[in-house]
């Protein structure tokens, strides 16, 4: 489980790493943060004119991303 208080933590502190310019959503983006026990976290957002839509928040797989969890693994 992620806690919103962890997905607010990745918004306010993270970093964009993906950006989604083409998106069927509308623009929107990955963020990578941190969360509890120091864990990641990715947040994929999109801004909307009176709100900030979170489309997803999950823990990165490991196996599918570099260590630093910024990049996409080469597979």
């Amino acid at each position: 489980m992620i806690s919103r208080a962890e997905v607010r933590q990745v918004i306010e502190k993270g970093d964009v790493i993906e950006d989604y310019p083409e998106d069927a959503r509308g623009h929107s983006c990955l963020l990578l943060g941190f969360g509890e026990g120091d864990r990641p976290v990715h947040v994929v957002c999109t801004p909307k004119e009176d709100y900030l839509a979170i489309i997803t928040a999950y823990l990165p797989d490991e196996h599918d991303w570099t260590r630093d969890f910024r990049m996409r693994a080469k597979k």
